[in-house]
């Protein structure tokens, strides 16, 4: 089955934001990963966490274990860290869920 995990996140910063995206999207393909949803958020009615959020999306995989091996890939440590940790001000995991 595969797996997804539904993400907030509130971008500061759209142009390291998005140089992230570029580099790490051939990491998640090489793990069978993708985006199924995309969207920037203009309203925030309600939020568990109180942080803002602007960006919301789900990444698919194609099982827990290429989850797993995706965010433990050292490629993919060295692009988190260089790019979207100053990019991104707060993120949270709103669900993970088989499909």
């Amino acid at each position: 089955m595969a797996y997804e995990i539904l993400m907030a996140i509130n971008v500061i910063d759209e142009k390291s934001y998005g140089s992230y995206r570029s580099a790490m999207m051939p990491i998640l393909e090489s793990y069978g990963g993708r985006f199924v949803y995309d969207f920037r958020v203009s309203e925030v009615v309600k939020s568990a966490t109180g942080e803002e959020v602007n960006r919301l999306f789900t990444i698919r995989f194609p099982d827990w274990a290429a989850r797993e091996r995706f965010f433990a890939d050292a490629d993919y440590a060295k692009v988190r860290e260089s790019l979207f940790d100053r990019s991104v001000a707060s993120k949270t995991i709103i669900a993970e869920y088989q499909t």
